[in-house]
C-alpha cells in the first residue's frame, strides 16, 4: 500500500525547480513539502555557531496587590502583575543586525512567572503594539477569525496548561486591540486570575488570537510560567543557577535580521496561508545556536518546544543520557533515563543532565527529527526529509569551583496518575483534512467540524473520559486540550485509506503502550502519530475557585498545536457542564 510518505521518499530528489514541482501532482503532498520548499527559497544567512551565550529569562515582579479568588473560593489579597505587549528590537546573533520583535514587557522570550502552589495572582494584560502587524503581509483574510474587517493587530494571552476559568483562559475570540479600542465577541476582561492550585510544573503563556496565532507567536509573544510547591522543594533537585529554562524554536531570518515568514501559500483557497512552517536555524531563549557554560555537576533543564510546527528529537553528542523527571503538567511517577528526548510542539520536559566527569568537553545538543514527522515504529528513517537544524546548542563543561554537588535524583516523584477505572465515556476525536484537486490541504479539521459549528463535545465536570484521537491526516499532530490533565494510554496504527472509504477503523498493527516517559505522566499535549489511534485518559477538573450551578457550562477549546493548523480550522470549542 502506498502512502504519502512513500511518495515523499520517492520524490525528494526531484525538487530541481518549480517547473518540475508544478508538473507532478505527487509532489503536492504539501502538508510539509510545498511550504517548506517555498521557505527554502530564502535561507537564513550563514551564521557561526556557538558564539553567543544562552540568555536566562528575567522574572516578572508584581506591581501591587489586588483582590483575587483563592482555591476553595475565598477572596484574598494577591500579587498583581502587569504584562505589556510591545514592539522592540533584540540581537538574535552576534553577526545579525537587531531583529524587530513583539514580546511581553519588551523581551523575547517574555519574563518568566514564578508563583507558589495555592497562592493566586492577578495579571493585567496591556496591548501596546503598533497599528501595523509585524508580519501583516502573511495575514490571510480567507481564514476563520481573519476575515475582512477584523483588526490585524489583536492579541489574547493563553496560559498553556493552566487550570483557570474560561474568562482567564485566553479564548481565541476574546482578543483585544491596542488600547482596547476593539474587542472580540468573547472578550470579558484584560485582568486575568490564575489560582495556581495545580501541582508544581512548568506552564507557558503565549498568544492565542483566532486566525493569527502562528504570526503572533512567531513574532515573539511567548514565555514560561513556573508553579512551585513544598513537595518540589523537598526533593533536593538542582536549583538556582543549576536550574535553567530552555525555550527552543526553529526560525528563518533575512540578512537584515528580520524574521522570514513565507508571504504566500500554494492553494487558491487560502492564497497566503501555509500549512506548516519550518525554520533552518535553532533559537534557544532568543539566541541562534547559543552555548551554555556549565560545571561538571547535575543541572535541571526545563525544556519547551515553542516552535510553530517542528518536532525536535534531541540527543547529546557525549552520549550522556537525559533523566526526565517531569512532563507538561508536573512530575512523572519516577525518573526515566533516555538517550533521546522527543518534544512535539508545546510539549515540555523537566530533565536532569549530569555533567560529572565531563570537564573540558564541548557537548552538542543535536536534533534528528525528520519531516513529515512520524516516530518509530510508525515511521522509520529515511522517512521524510531532514531539513535541519541538526544542531540546537552547545554545552561547554568547565570546572569553575570545588563546591560539592549536593543535589539528588530521587527514585520516586510526587505524581498521582489518573485511575483508568474512573473513565465513564470513550469519545472519538477524528482528525482529517479537506484538500483540493492537487491534494494540497485547504482545511484541517478536528471532530470533522469547522470552528464555528455548534459545540458537540460536552464532558461533565469532574469526570474522566478516554479520548481516542483518530488521525487520518498524513502527519503527526501535537494535540492540546485546554484546562484538562491527561495520561497517555497507548497508540495503534490503522489504515487511513480504508477509513476514508468506509468510516471503519481497520488496525494494521498491535497496540503500542505509551512511551516510558509518558506512562502515568501528567500531560496537556500529546503527539498523535499519523495513521494511528492515540488514546488518552482525561480528567476534566474545573478550578475550585468556582461553585458551579447544575447545568452551567464552561467554554474551552482543544486543538492541534501546529500553529498553522489551529489557524485554519483544526481547533474546536468544547463545554464542560456542571
Amino acid at each position: 500500500m502506498k502512502t504519502r510518505r512513500t511518495f515523499l521518499k520517492a520524490g525528494v530528489g526531484a525538487f530541481a525547480g518549480a517547473a518540475g514541482f508544478l508538473s507532478s501532482p505527487r509532489f503536492a503532498y504539501s502538508q510539509v513539502m510545498v511550504p517548506n520548499f517555498f521557505a527554502g527559497l530564502v535561507p537564513s544567512p550563514p551564521l557561526t555557531k556557538f558564539v553567543d551565550p544562552v540568555p536566562i529569562p528575567s522574572v516578572h515582579q508584581p506591581v501591587g496587590m489586588a483582590t483575587a479568588t483563592a482555591p476553595g473560593g475565598a477572596q484574598v489579597q494577591a500579587p498583581q502583575y502587569q504584562v505589556t505587549m510591545m514592539e522592540f528590537s533584540q540581537k538574535m546573533h552576534r553577526d545579525l543586525p537587531p531583529t524587530r520583535l513583539w514580546g511581553y514587557n519588551g523581551v523575547f522570550p517574555g519574563p518568566s512567572f514564578e508563583v507558589r502552589q495555592g497562592q493566586p495572582i492577578s495579571v493585567i494584560y496591556q496591548n501596546n503594539l503598533p497599528a501595523q502587524h509585524l508580519l501583516g503581509y502573511a495575514i490571510d483574510p480567507t481564514l476563520h477569525g481573519s476575515e475582512p474587517g477584523i483588526p490585524a493587530v489583536r492579541t489574547v494571552v493563553h496560559l498553556h496548561g493552566g487550570r483557570v476559568l474560561p474568562e482567564s483562559d485566553g479564548y481565541p475570540e476574546a482578543w483585544f486591540t491596542p488600547g482596547n479600542t476593539q474587542v472580540g465577541p468573547y472578550y470579558t476582561t484584560q485582568v486575568y486570575e490564575y489560582p495556581n492550585e495545580q501541582a508544581a510544573t512548568a506552564l507557558w503563556y503565549h498568544d492565542h488570537a483566532l486566525g493569527i496565532t502562528r504570526l503572533n507567536v512567531m513574532s515573539g509573544l511567548a514565555g514560561y510560567y513556573f508553579i512551585r510547591s513544598d513537595q518540589e522543594d523537598a526533593l533536593n533537585l538542582p536549583k538556582g543557577a543549576y536550574e535553567i529554562p530552555l525555550v527552543i524554536q526553529d526560525k528563518r531570518y533575512n540578512a537584515d535580521g528580520s524574521i522570514f515568514y513565507p508571504p504566500q501559500g500554494f492553494t487558491p483557497d487560502h492564497p497566503i496561508w501555509i500549512s506548516d512552517y519550518f525554520g533552518d536555524v535553532a533559537v534557544v531563549n532568543g539566541k541562534i545556536y547559543p552555548f551554555l557554560q556549565v560545571e561538571p555537576k547535575k543541572y535541571r533543564f526545563r525544556m519547551l518546544n515553542a516552535s510553530n510546527t517542528r518536532v525536535f528529537n534531541l540527543h547529546l553528542s557525549s552520549g550522556t543520557p537525559f533523566i526526565q523527571i517531569g512532563a507538561d503538567q508536573g512530575f512523572l511517577p519516577a525518573p526515566v533515563t533516555m538517550q533521546s528526548l522527543l518534544l512535539g510542539g508545546a510539549e515540555r520536559a523537566d530533565v536532569i543532565i549530569d555533567f560529572s566527569g565531563l570537564d573540558g568537553q564541548n557537548i552538542l545538543v543535536t536534533n534528528d527529527a525528520n519531516i513529515p514527522f512520524t516516530p518509530p515504529p510508525f515511521g522509520t528513517p529515511p522517512d521524510g526529509v531532514n531539513t535541519g537544524p541538526n544542531e540546537v546548542m552547545q554545552f561547554q563543561v568547565r570546572k569553575t569551583n570545588n563546591n560539592p554537588d549536593t543535589s539528588q535524583i530521587p527514585t520516586k516523584l510526587p505524581s498521582t496518575p489518573i485511575d483508568p477505572s474512573a473513565a465513564v465515556f470513550t469519545r472519538d476525536i477524528v482528525m482529517n483534512e479537506k484538500s483540493n484537486l492537487f491534494m494540497i490541504p485547504k482545511i484541517l479539521l478536528v471532530e470533522n467540524r469547522m470552528w464555528a459549528e455548534p459545540v458537540g463535545t460536552i464532558p461533565k465536570a469532574g469526570s474522566v473520559e478516554i479520548w481516542r484521537f483518530i488521525n487520518a491526516v498524513f502527519f503527526a499532530h501535537p494535540m492540546h486540550i485546554h484546562l484538562a490533565n491527561f495520561n497517555v494510554l497507548d497508540r495503534q496504527p490503522f489504515d487511513p485509506f480504508g477509513y476514508a472509504a468506509t468510516g471503519t477503523i481497520n488496525f494494521t498493527g498491535p497496540v503500542i503502550p505509551a512511551a516510558p516517559n509518558e506512562m502515568g505522566a501528567p500531560k496537556d499535549t500529546v503527539i498523535v502519530n499519523d495513521s494511528s489511534v492515540t488514546r488518552v485518559l482525561v480528567k476534566f477538573d474545573l478550578p475550585t475557585t468556582v461553585n458551579p450551578k447544575p447545568g452551567q457550562r464552561f467554554r474551552y477549546v482543544h486543538h492541534c498545536h501546529i500553529l498553522e493548523h489551529e489557524d485554519n480550522e483544526m481547533m474546536r470549542p468544547y463545554d464542560i457542564i456542571a
